[in-house]
């Protein structure tokens, strides 16, 4: 008698168990293939030949960076080799917060859809600024699943992704004439600019440090699903997760070094990736606003769009 109820039972936990393992291998499969590629990439970047005197294109690129720049990604989701909450969220940042098509077929950002954002900070060396600020010792700031909220060498971080592509947004104070070869920072742009450099370091410092006391890394990807998801069903005004956890931090790290307004007091919260596209002087809405004298420059195309 016990033997017949347990019966159904059983079966009923085989078939669930079959009902679950099914999806789970091709998962389990892309996952293991995912960080394999990873690790390959890291391979690779980690014994390149590095030739005295000989610049690639991610060296003279990295050179013309100043902290307070801003890098956007336009991410290959199914390179997300943190796990697949990770290339959830990726997915849903990429079809909910990016720019629509319009009535012709293009679309308002034409470069991309991205959805991922880093900002450039200066390194650590020791109180001395200027080193810190040298182009070969630059950060990029960024909000990550894998690594919580991370920053890394800039030159590694550009020469390891595999973003489809990849954006540079110079920001250039008043005044400041960043494309010019010949141009020579006055004094009050220097002190300017090292004011911003120590708050973007303290910046930097105090979220690194709250990200592994707080294991931010295991709610990054949650955060972004909540925040894509609050946004497509227009809670975002009242949701208490940023609506894109990279945008969150590169705009509060500008609104704490003085650049970026906080008009609202949720800017940060309910700005995504792409609203750094759009100039704040044309735009009301869907836009990162600067404080007076600040703007980004002309975006420079760091990676070339490729569909695959």
């Amino acid at each position: 008698m016990a033997a017949s109820a347990a019966s159904p039972k059983l079966r009923f936990a085989a078939k669930a168990a079959v009902a679950l393992a099914v999806p789970a291998v091709p998962v389990l499969a892309w996952w293991k293939s995912a960080v394999d590629d990873r690790h390959r990439r890291s391979e690779e970047v980690r014994t390149k030949v590095r030739v005295p005197n000989v610049q690639t294109v991610d060296d003279l690129v990295v050179e013309k960076c100043r902290p307070g720049d801003v890098i956007l990604f336009d991410r290959r989701c199914h390179k997300c080799a943190a796990g697949p909450g990770a290339a959830l969220s990726c997915l849903l940042g990429r079809n909910v917060l990016c720019a629509e098509e319009d009535g012709s077929g293009m679309r308002r950002v034409e470069t991309g859809r991205f959805d991922h954002c880093g900002v450039v900070v200066p390194g650590k060396a020791d109180g001395d600024g200027a080193k810190a600020a040298d182009p070969s010792n630059l950060l990029i700031l960024e909000a990550t699943s894998g690594e919580g909220i991370v920053a890394r060498p800039l030159l590694t971080r550009m020469e390891m992704t595999q973003s489809r592509s990849v954006l540079l947004l110079p920001l250039s104070s008043a005044g400041e004439r960043r494309n010019d070869d010949d141009y020579e920072p006055g004094t009050k742009t220097l002190k300017l600019r090292e004011n911003v450099d120590k708050k973007l370091s303290d910046f930097r410092d105090k979220w690194t440090e709250e990200s592994e006391k707080q294991n931010y890394s295991a709610s990054h990807a949650t955060l972004g699903i909540f925040g894509a998801m609050g946004y497509a069903l227009n809670l975002h005004e009242t949701s208490r997760a940023p609506v894109s956890p990279s945008a969150w931090l590169c705009v509060s790290a500008l609104q704490e070094a003085g650049v970026a307004m906080n008009v609202s007091g949720r800017t940060a919260m309910e700005v995504k990736v792409e609203d750094f596209l759009r100039d704040h002087r044309f735009h009301e809405k869907d836009t990162v606003r600067l404080r007076p004298g600040w703007k980004f420059l002309h975006p420079v195309i760091v990676r070339e769009t490729a569909r695959s």
